[in-house]
């Protein structure tokens, strides 16, 4: 910091009045001596006083609104705080103000800070488990095809086996890279939500159809919590199939067997239809839902690599119904079960 400037002038409104002041004592002097005309040299003298200590006053003023000014454009670097800067005056509680813009500016900056330290976190996250979850099948084709190179090409019981695994570990990379590209293009606002009315009753019930198979490995009940009449929505019928697809599959896979995943539908008096995906499976501690919708994040990674999937299908889900322009939701008690819900315009 040049202190140049300011030493500068407190010099110069020291010298002025440092000779006001002499100045009134020499004619208050004089005045003792002569005894005549006192009054007109205290006033000679008090003027002169007034002037060097006025001259002094200007010039600090005129620095420290100098200065100020370009606090104020540094801090703010916008136009109005810039404008408010160049009418301030030393009438107004400048330093208070300055202080308090300095205090928000601050905040500010922290706050920005802190979003770039959580946005890192979540990229090596992220950068780590796309890693984890790439190598798993990338190895076991590795060893599939290693081991048909070394002979067992000319096996008959093992060449097709293996051949047929290393394709099912082909086809759960291009799974996932097909989820990562429906994600990315949802950031990026590429996907086109088109919109229609339909069933979203006879929607559920078609998906029940179609995952029976699954959920009678563990013997789980599909169904709803009561009859429904047809409850007609206007939304994109593909996306919604592939939110409740995800959802009724992850009450499945994390479900107890002999269990029940149950859908129920609620209307709401915003003119929305709340659907609700009901499971009495494991549940989840509440200190994981907020990072449920996450890309590749997982509540026990243990346990739920073993249940495949990409780890993408509820950011998916997330992304498909904010597109929508409505909320999706999750509950959860351990050991008691886990309620997906999300909101849809009613027709």
């Amino acid at each position: 910091m040049n202190l140049s400037k300011p030493i500068q002038l407190i010099t110069v409104g020291s010298l002025l009045t440092t000779l006001g002041i002499m100045g009134l004592l020499i004619m208050l002097h004089l005045g003792n001596l002569i005894e005549i005309g006192i009054g007109g040299y205290f006033l000679v003298g008090l003027f002169s006083l007034i002037i060097s200590g006025g001259t002094f006053y200007f010039l600090i003023k005129n620095y420290i609104n100098q200065r100020i000014r370009l606090i104020y454009k540094i801090i703010g670097n916008r136009k109005s705080e810039a404008n408010k800067a160049d009418d301030a005056s030393l009438d107004e509680d400048i330093i208070g103000d300055i202080t308090e813009q300095t205090r928000e500016w601050a905040k500010e900056k922290t706050a920005q800070i802190n979003v770039l330290q959580k946005d890192a976190v979540f990229r090596k996250e992220f950068i780590g488990n796309l890693a984890h979850e790439l190598k798993t099948p990338v190895f076991s084709i590795q060893g599939y095809l290693l081991t048909l190179l070394e002979g067992g090409l000319e096996d008959e019981n093992v060449n097709r086996q293996f051949c047929e695994r290393a394709l099912k570990g082909v086809d759960r990379i291009s799974a996932l890279l097909e989820d990562l590209d429906t994600i990315s293009q949802f950031e990026i606002k590429q996907i086109k939500i088109k919109k229609a009315d339909f069933d979203i009753v006879e929607l559920t019930k078609e998906l029940f159809d179609l995952m029976n198979n699954k959920a009678g490995l563990k013997d789980i009940n599909l169904g709803f919590n009561k009859p429904y009449e047809p409850i007609t929505v206007n939304a994109d019928r593909d996306k919604i199939a592939q939110v409740l697809t995800n959802l009724i599959s992850n009450s499945i896979s994390y479900g107890n067997e002999n269990g029940n995943t149950t859908v129920r539908f609620h209307n709401l008096e915003s003119g929305q239809v709340l659907i609700e995906v009901a499971d009495d499976g494991v549940g989840m501690e509440e200190k994981h839902l907020s990072r449920l919708f996450e890309r590749f994040y997982r509540v026990d990674k243990s346990r739920e690599r073993n249940v495949g999937g990409s780890g993408l299908g509820l950011a998916i889900a997330k992304h498909i119904i904010e597109a929508h322009g409505e909320s999706i939701n999750v509950r959860s008690t351990p050991d008691v079960g886990s309620t997906f819900s999300f909101t849809l315009k009613k027709v």
